[in-house]
């Protein structure tokens, strides 16, 4: 598991609109990755809706947020049009990055499951982290949330 002042590892995924995304292409920015399960699901609609709902307060800080799941580029593009969501998703469909940051964990030999973590890089050194049941630097919150305010305090 990555923890404060680890490099950040360098991931290549498609967005919603099909381009190529670097980490590495936003070396010395601010960035919020924050994973989720899957698209369009109760508990990942409030989450994304929360970041959308404050992003200008991300933005005051220089801050991007960028979310993650194994979902295709498209049923990414759908979700951010429904829920009118002004940032990038990335389509994480080998789960590459969930596994590189430590979010997608075997269960057994037969099943696995997705922790929904967030990061804040800075430089491409973690600034915080924390997952989203409250362990790790996270308030202890519900499925309605309030991690985007957690982060934008950072």
């Amino acid at each position: 598991m990555l923890k404060e002042g680890d490099q950040a590892p360098d991931i290549r995924l498609r967005t919603d609109s099909g381009a190529e995304f670097k980490l590495s292409d936003h070396k010395g920015k601010r960035v919020v990755l924050y994973f989720y399960p899957r698209a369009d699901t109760p508990g990942c609609t409030t989450e994304a809706c929360e970041f959308r709902d404050c992003i200008q307060a991300f933005a005051k800080k220089g801050a991007v947020v960028v979310g993650i799941s194994p979902d295709k580029p498209a049923a990414q593009a759908k979700f951010k049009q429904k829920y009118d969501l002004p940032f990038t998703l990335l389509a994480d469909e080998e789960k590459a990055a969930a596994e590189a940051f430590g979010v997608w964990k075997e269960k057994n030999a037969s099943s696995a499951e997705f922790v929904g973590r967030f990061w804040l890089w800075e430089s491409s050194q973690v600034v915080i982290q924390g997952n989203f049941h409250g362990v790790e630097g996270a308030k202890a919150v519900g499925s309605s949330g309030n991690h985007s305010d957690f982060v934008v305090e950072a």
